[in-house]
């Protein structure tokens, strides 16, 4: 069961290298979060799920591991269909690199005009799935998880929100801005139930509790 999950969800990314032609020329009109993100009930079964297990692996994580920011089609990496996709007005060049634009960070709740300061985050940071699981995957299942435009995976943030959550889980750090912090926790839960990667106890407990508080 595992293991057709996880390759479900390579299938999906792969399957969706094809659709993007179709989808990356409609702009949305507002600011909006990565999709995917599943309602209270869904992940909360999904949070009874996870495999409870303490993070191993963690000297051999190297980011070289998970090949990221590859093509998802047309023209564009992964990062820069994000940028496309959750940003308003953005224009981009022949290279699908966004010349322009305004985003919203959620993570702090900070909107920005200056693409440099425009960053994709891994919700599930690549060193922690690796910690979680992801060390005894392919290097295709690792490419496909760290480049998954179809799950609520990748988040634009600011360089100082992105730094500040770094690597660490929801028992570690949350968003500053508490009106994300459901869709984060919901959004966090459901990439690990997709991926099968599991969860330590302190990590489980404050999912819940945030759950409990914000939801």
């Amino acid at each position: 069961m595992q293991t057709l999950k996880r390759a479900a969800a390579v299938v999906s990314s792969a399957a969706l290298a094809v659709l993007t032609v179709l989808v990356l020329d409609t702009a949305p009109a507002e600011a909006v979060r990565p999709p995917g993100i599943p309602s209270l009930s869904t992940v909360q079964s999904e949070l009874n799920q996870l495999t409870v297990a303490s993070e191993s692996h963690g000297d051999s994580y190297d980011r070289d591991l998970f090949p990221h920011w590859s093509s998802v089609g047309g023209g564009c990496t992964a990062r820069q269909y994000v940028l496309k996709r959750d940003g308003s007005n953005v224009v981009t060049g022949s290279d699908c690199q966004p010349d322009s634009g305004s985003w919203q960070s959620d993570f702090d709740n900070v909107w920005t005009s200056t693409v440099s300061n425009a960053t994709v985050d891994h919700v599930v940071a690549l060193s922690e799935a690796w910690a979680s699981g992801a060390w005894s995957w392919t290097t295709a299942e690792r490419q496909a998880f760290a480049n998954d435009v179809s799950s609520p995976q990748l988040w634009i943030a600011t360089t100082s929100a992105n730094s500040s959550k770094s690597d660490y889980d929801p028992a570690e750090w949350m968003p500053t801005n508490s009106s994300v912090r459901c869709d984060y926790v919901k959004a966090w839960t459901h990439v690990k139930y997709l991926y099968d990667l599991t969860v330590d106890s302190a990590e489980k407990s404050a999912i819940q509790s945030h759950l409990n508080a914000y939801c």
